[in-house]
């Protein structure tokens, strides 16, 4: 997922930064999505603002043309009234302190997150993590089935809420119900060792249309699943349609992108007004600028790049006098175990370049800490030679994407993993 923001495009006749609070008002909408947060965040004002991250960037094309509904998490601990932003209506769901700690850090993201990039951290087994992703799984379900029109749509999106379209289906079986992986799914033989294997396959497939990523996603679940539901494993296209348990199931491949049209407006806005030779010129013009643009993540193979920086720096390769590398690292996941660790080692190894490389005038590495604003993401698209995108396993990244569409001149190089899924799509890269 990217480090950027993206906003919802607007009604003509709406803000998207009003809200207003229904009651206890329940409406059903023809669409409804279902994902682990709303698409917005609390200002210190007490009013509401879009939130950054992937998920948001991903959905905003299809929500301006599609208004609806949308379920999530608020950030708070008890589920408040629904309300209207802009022309969606976000339906809050509350997390208790506990529920935080072992649905979310707990099974979501040290269970599945590590077992889903292919085992990079050891993965924890707890009961009690699991019964808290049941119970608030049951939570979103039932807030679905309240507000999902008949014969409506329910689209669930990613690994927090795997079982939600099993539990929506044996109360709604009026409903059409879509699921969308964000992550890489990874092969059986990992999965197997989760006890809860089945549990999670036949939430799955109880929706009419499981998306993937990648081609490689899609073939580890029909794997899966011939393993643990008696599902003839098929050859996986675009889009292969199987029968369970009496339905047709369609497994697709759609790797999710941007909205190309908006990058490249910002593009030609920042090279109107120049801002990438300003800032150039404002680190020391340097021949050459290698960027980076990552949630702080172990997954995304920020330490590896820095090493790899390093070692052609030692080996002669590159000129410290040359070369600056600018590191944006996203805040993310503070306490899940394992994050703590990976922000201790990438500050340790900024720290230890730039002491051996540095000048007085300028550091070889300029690494911030920090959510920048997407608007201020893409003049640094425009102002790197190289983009470095080299996570360990990504279920896509967008911000290979993004780098792609704003570079509107075909200029810069994208230095891309063959683990990302945007590799299927960028051989030349």
């Amino acid at each position: 997922m990217s480090a950027s923001s993206a906003s919802f495009a607007p009604h003509p006749a709406s803000n998207p930064d009003v809200s207003t609070p229904m009651g206890g008002i329940t409406i059903q909408h023809e669409l409804v999505i279902a994902a682990n947060r709303l698409p917005v965040r609390r200002r210190d004002d007490d009013s509401w603002e879009l939130s950054p991250g992937g998920l948001v960037t991903a959905m905003a094309a299809v929500m301006a043309r599609q208004p609806g509904a949308w379920i999530g998490w608020s950030g708070e601990s008890e589920t408040s009234d629904s309300f209207a932003h802009g022309d969606m209506t976000l339906h809050p769901i509350g997390l208790s302190t506990s529920e935080l700690r072992n649905y979310y850090e707990g099974f979501a993201n040290a269970t599945l997150w590590p077992l889903y990039h292919n085992g990079l951290l050891p993965t924890q087994f707890k009961r009690s993590w699991w019964h808290a992703y049941r119970t608030v799984n049951e939570r979103f379900a039932q807030r679905a089935i309240e507000t999902t029109a008949p014969g409506g749509t329910l689209w669930v999106h990613d690994y927090h809420l795997q079982l939600v379209p099993a539990m929506v289906r044996a109360v709604r079986p009026d409903v059409r119900i879509g699921f969308f992986l964000h992550t890489s799914f990874p092969p059986s033989q990992l999965i197997m060792r989760l006890p809860w294997r089945a549990e999670i396959t036949k939430g799955l497939l109880a929706a009419d249309v499981v998306g993937f990523q990648t081609r490689t996603d899609a073939r580890n679940f029909l794997a899966l699943a011939a393993r643990i539901a008696d599902v003839p494993e098929e050859n996986v296209g675009d889009s292969t349609t199987i029968e369970y348990d009496g339905r047709s199931v369609t497994i697709a491949t759609h790797p999710i992108s941007i909205d190309v049209e908006i990058v490249e407006a910002l593009a030609t806005a920042a090279l109107d007004t120049n801002a990438p030779r300003e800032f150039r010129a404002s680190v020391g013009d340097p021949r050459v600028v290698i960027l980076g643009v990552d949630r702080l993540d172990y997954t995304k193979g920020i330490d590896a790049r820095l090493k790899a920086f390093c070692e052609l720096l030692k080996d002669g390769e590159l000129d410290p006098g040359d070369v600056l590398f600018v590191q944006i690292a996203t805040p993310s996941r503070d306490n899940v175990p394992g994050y703590e660790d990976t922000r201790f080692e990438i500050e340790r190894l900024v720290g230890q370049i730039n002491g051996d490389y540095s000048s007085l005038s300028r550091p070889v590495v300029h690494y911030l800490h920090t959510t920048l604003p997407f608007e201020a993401l893409v003049p640094l698209y425009l102002a790197a030679d190289v983009m470095a995108v080299t996570p360990y396993q990504d279920g896509m990244n967008l911000v290979a994407k993004e780098f792609v569409a704003s570079r509107i001149d075909d200029s810069g190089v994208l230095l891309l993993s063959e683990f990302a899924g945007a590799a299927d799509e960028f051989p030349d890269a």
